[in-house]
């Protein structure tokens, strides 16, 4: 079966722009019909499900790039391990931005904290930059 650049764009929820930049870059495979509109087929399909993978793990495009690449070689230990370290980096990475998320959210648990506090008249508004001066205005890091 063959699907449209506009049926493969549906099918996997991106721009029909993002695919033509995933057959230029070679990520992703696609035939040409008559008129040399891509066409792509099954095969196309299951690559696009691999960068999709990646890309929801945030692999920036050289990851996926060399990901692709080690596909398309011949299977081996030294290969097998090559991609291994590729989810591995992707993983310590979406570890981070766990870390980063939770740092983020205790941030805006303490600027709640603090909103409350003004609203119930225990501490003053100093929250707002119209009424920030040099003296009183926070540095960067602190809460503002």
């Amino acid at each position: 079966m063959y699907y449209t650049i506009k049926q493969m764009a549906a099918m996997f929820d991106v721009t029909e722009h993002t695919l033509r930049y995933y057959t230029d870059m070679e990520l992703l495979p696609c035939e040409r019909d008559g008129g040399n509109r891509r066409v792509f087929n099954e095969e196309s399909v299951n690559w696009m499900q691999g960068i999709k993978c990646l890309k929801g793990c945030g692999a920036s495009i050289e990851d996926i790039q060399e990901y692709c690449r080690l596909c398309l070689l011949e299977e081996s230990e030294e290969n097998l391990k090559a991609r291994y370290a590729i989810i591995l980096k992707q993983r310590e990475k979406a570890y981070k931005r766990v870390e980063e998320a939770k740092a983020t959210a205790k941030y805006m648990d303490d600027k709640v904290a603090h909103y409350e506090a003004v609203l119930a008249g225990l501490a003053p508004d100093d929250t707002n930059p119209k009424n920030w001066t040099a003296e009183n205005r926070p540095t960067h890091g602190e809460s503002c």
